[in-house]
């Protein structure tokens, strides 16, 4: 038993010191330039991280994109009956459909009358339903709304940043990807040195800064694959 133990702490110590490639089992985790707790209010929006299969929903912000029109690009909000409004197209409905069957609706309708083979990309710039939780050494544990792009600072910064007791080297973020959880272990003190990526926050992930005083987390990886297994370098 001792000797698990001991092999499993290992593990993790391996697992951070290639935190700076580190990957999901699912995909690479996206990484953008680092981001600092005192930068984050400043940060601009940009597209959301979502999954394929997203249903768009009430009061979602799309950014609607159509290649080289500028006039027919728009952001738009979906109503709340699922519906949203188009120049050229007028009211069509969102509501249930996810980012690439709504840009081939609006292909199709756009090609019925006014444009020959049209593209349009559609992409889901805020949501209303899209949520992280912060839990452990932080200031202010719970559920957040994400809207734009967000990285593991902005997501703790959501929380009131660290405690004092916050050990910043073990900052752990938890995914689903609908069959398995999976897991991945950050050292938040290189991040916010610079010397290592941000990395993205997906909607539904669970991020959980330990204490320098315990290792409570070790616990909630009890029922995850094993950490080694979730990382390649690039």
């Amino acid at each position: 038993m001792k000797a698990s133990l001991a092999a499993f702490c290992a593990a993790l110590v391996i697992a951070g010191s290639l935190a700076a490639s580190v990957s999901f089992a699912a995909g690479s985790i996206p990484t953008p330039p680092p981001t600092r707790f005192n930068e984050v209010a400043s940060a601009p929006a940009q597209a959301l991280t979502v999954a394929d299969d997203y249903a768009i929903g009430p009061q979602d912000t799309l950014e609607v994109t159509v290649f080289q029109v500028a006039d027919l690009s728009k952001t738009v909000r979906v109503e709340t009956n699922g519906a949203i409004l188009l120049p050229l197209i007028g009211q069509m409905n969102a509501g249930g459909r996810n980012p690439k069957q709504l840009s081939d609706d609006i292909a199709l309708e756009l090609s019925k009358t006014y444009m020959k083979d049209p593209k349009v990309t559609v992409t889901v710039k805020e949501s209303a339903s899209l949520k992280v939780t912060v839990d452990g050494a932080v200031v202010q544990p719970g559920i957040y709304p994400i809207s734009g792009k967000t990285t593991l600072m902005q997501a703790i910064a959501l929380a009131r940043g660290p405690t004092e007791l916050a050990n910043l080297k073990e900052v752990a973020i938890f995914r689903n990807d609908g069959t398995r959880r999976m897991s991945a272990l950050f050292d938040l003190s290189s991040i916010r040195d610079g010397k290592m990526a941000d990395p993205a926050v997906m909607a539904n992930d669970v991020i959980v800064v330990e204490t320098s005083r315990g290792r409570t987390f070790l616990k909630n990886l009890s029922s995850v694959i094993p950490i080694l297994q979730l990382f390649r370098p690039y």
